[in-house]
């Protein structure tokens, strides 16, 4: 536990912090290097500068700890970890003494140009007053911090008497000194000699006034910073260049009126950077190595060609159209080269990222969790998931009857058969029927109440397997039959990459890799019976591309299960590169910018089925209106049963009334019976 009677006279870590990351912000940073002396003063400051970094998406991209009793060749040896890094950005925290020989062996490497950004801690500000030549031509075009100490009538007067016994400039712990004594005295006034150092502590906490130093306020045993003057090192002296205050950031000037800061111009007066440029330094003096694969086939995402000429490698496609776009929309200038491999797949080389043999990848790269271990990837700019490819087939003169399968046409077929001699029967026996047995069953006309029944149940059967039947011939007419693999059949994948075997259960099917889309195209127009492939199953931006590419084809691709993430860019973890080109990307999708380029691309519109349009459409099967063909035939046989019954009923009559007449005037009577119409109708 710290002893509460120690006071903290000197700037808080915390508004070191704020105010070295409000600089870096608002040039638009997103790299910096630290580096500090090896005490435990540079560890507190790191940490806050890193929470404070966090928050802004601005990455330390290393650290580096030199200690105070480091030779002169360490100290190149550190600088020589410095440049080979791509940031140009460092913030130095380390002592004077410590300083003065860091700068002048940076300045000899050729890292006091214009490429680079230099920032001192109010801790190591002070070396501009050294009075070594060496020293001070080597900080030309640093920045610094320096505690901010308001103009006033009291300082000027405390300056003027200083000069005259001190030779030293004032030092700001001096004044700050002097306000702490005065604070002191005030506080012993107010309470008298104190028998209790708790009360004199306590009244000492309460301080509140104007001092040389500006407001004197403690909170907490710690002096409230007034906020810092920002200097620039410039022909062997010093200029301000601005001001940093808690309350109002960054501002030009602070002029005090009545005690009263007020702010006078946003931002910073023109900095001369090392140099003497007075361009603002892009932070990355080192071009970002982009690897690239080469020797490709698949070239619409990415093509490298190697200049020899120049020696440089240049690259086209999807992809890097993509790239382009979103680094030239970033407020900060990126440059980069790429670095072919000609070799190995997308692991090996995010291996390479990951040991800081290069800076990012560019391609047709998938993102996928386990590479999360090693690296970071941008928001993907292609649809996700795997797709499958097939072609479709001739047209089939037959497919009619391809709705129905053979036992509901012939069941159907025996029916309607059974149906016409059914009501050719009932017909027949009706004894009012105007149409003989001999006229045929093309000529029947229904009299029967019987045979309207039957037909009335039969319009029912056959409406419900018409509406059955189109909407199954619709089906199969929208799907046009492409050819998908069944169990044993050949499947083609995208040999290269390896990411649509491991995520797709293809152990039921025959494998075969392609590795271009020609071969796409070939191994689908043979078909699996015949050495190529019944389906393609590959991630979705690769299947666009081929159907871009054929597009007079007959190929249809069909969405599949979303098991991959689709393509992004690669960088090392913790870039600041990431979260900036993500939001690129998301503006261009809003913009319709990447919609432009994937028809640039892609060459053509082309239509891609529903998910729920792969299900080849199932042919109608007996089992499923077996029902109505019950009812049907059930309805059939009734009628017939009925109108027998009648017909034997009515013959039954007859015989009686001719057994009753028997004897009587025999033939007579029945020629009469035969003219009356008494007989009932069936």
């Amino acid at each position: 536990m710290g002893n509460p009677y120690l006071l903290h006279i000197k700037e808080d870590e915390i508004s070191i912090a704020q105010s070295i990351c409000a600089l870096v912000e608002s040039y638009k940073w997103r790299d910096i290097i630290y580096v500090y002396e090896d005490t435990d003063h540079g560890s507190e400051l790191l940490q806050n500068m890193f929470e404070l970094f966090q928050d802004k998406n601005i990455r330390i991209a290393s650290r580096i700890a030199i200690s105070s009793s480091v030779k002169d060749d360490q100290i190149i040896k550190e600088l020589h970890k410095l440049m080979s890094i791509h940031t140009t950005v460092i913030i130095v925290d380390m002592s004077p003494s410590l300083a003065s020989r860091f700068f002048p062996n940076a300045k000899r490497l050729g890292m006091m140009s214009k490429e680079y950004a230099w920032i001192l801690s109010q801790k190591t500000i002070d070396i501009f007053q050294s009075t070594k030549f060496e020293v001070i031509g080597s900080l030309q075009g640093a920045l610094g911090f320096r505690s901010y100490v308001p103009a006033s009538r009291r300082l000027h007067y405390f300056t003027k008497r200083w000069n005259k016994k001190f030779t030293r400039k004032v030092h700001v712990l001096a004044i700050w000194a002097y306000d702490t004594i005065w604070a002191l005295a005030e506080s012993i006034e107010r309470v008298g000699v104190p028998q209790n150092g708790t009360l004199l502590l306590n009244e000492i906490l309460k301080s509140d006034f104007k001092g040389m130093s500006g407001e004197f306020r403690l909170t907490k045993s710690n002096l409230i910073s007034n906020g810092f003057e920002i200097v620039n090192a410039v022909d062997h002296g010093e200029r301000k260049v601005g001001y940093w205050t808690l309350s109002k950031g960054i501002t030009r000037t602070l002029i005090p009126l009545n005690d009263v800061v007020l702010q006078s111009g946003i931002g910073m007066e023109d900095v001369i950077w090392p140099g003497g440029s007075t361009t603002v330094p892009k932070g990355l003096g080192k071009k970002l190595r982009i690897g690239v694969r080469t020797g490709l086939t698949f070239t619409s995402f990415v093509h490298t060609v190697y200049d020899a000429q120049n020696n440089v490698t240049n690259a086209t496609g999807f992809c890097v159209d993509v790239f382009n776009t979103c680094l030239q929309a970033l407020p900060y200038e990126v440059t980069y080269k790429f670095v072919p491999y000609a070799n190995g797949s997308y692991d090996k080389l995010i291996e390479k990222v990951y040991n800081k043999e290069i800076d990012g990848i560019l391609g047709d790269s998938t993102i996928l969790a386990r590479r999360y271990e090693f690296v970071d990837f941008t928001a993907t700019y292609t649809d996700l998931g795997l797709g499958t490819l097939a072609k479709t087939k001739r047209n089939d003169m037959w497919i009619f009857l391809k709705p129905l399968n053979v036992n509901l046409w012939l069941t159907f077929t025996a029916v309607v058969i059974f149906k016409g001699l059914v009501i050719w029967a009932i017909e027949a026996m009706d004894q009012e029927s105007k149409s003989a047995p001999s006229q045929g069953i093309g000529t029947i006309k229904l009299v029967s109440k019987l045979s309207r029944f039957v037909m009335f149940v039969w319009l029912f059967v056959v409406l419900i397997l018409i509406s059955s039947y189109m909407a199954t011939l619709t089906s199969l007419l929208t799907v046009e039959q492409f050819e998908l693999a069944s169990k044993g059949g050949t499947v083609g994948f995208h040999g290269y990459g390896g990411v649509t075997v491991s995520n797709t259960n293809l152990t039921d099917y025959k494998q075969r890799p392609y590795y271009s889309y020609a071969d796409y195209a070939d191994a689908l127009t043979k078909g699996g019976k015949h050495g190529g492939a019944d389906t393609i199953v590959d991630e979705v931006p690769y299947i666009k591309m081929f159907l871009g590419k054929y597009s007079n084809g007959d190929y249809t691709m069909v969405s599949s299960e979303p098991v991959t993430s689709g393509f992004a860019f690669i960088f090392s973890k913790g870039s600041p590169l990431v979260n900036d080109i993500s939001r690129e990307i998301a503006k261009i999708r809003e913009d319709g910018t990447l919609k432009i380029l994937l028809k640039k691309w892609f060459d053509t519109e082309f239509h891609v089925l529903a998910e729920d349009s792969s299900t080849q459409p199932k042919t109608l099967s007996l089992d499923r209106f077996g029902g109505l063909f019950v009812i049907s035939v059930a309805s059939l046989c009734l009628a017939l049963i009925i109108s027998v019954i009648y017909l034997i009923r009515a013959k039954l009559e007859i015989l009686s009334i001719m057994s009753y007449l028997a004897g009587r005037r025999l033939m007579s009577t029945i020629s009469h019976l035969f003219h009356r119409k008494e007989i009932y109708r069936c």
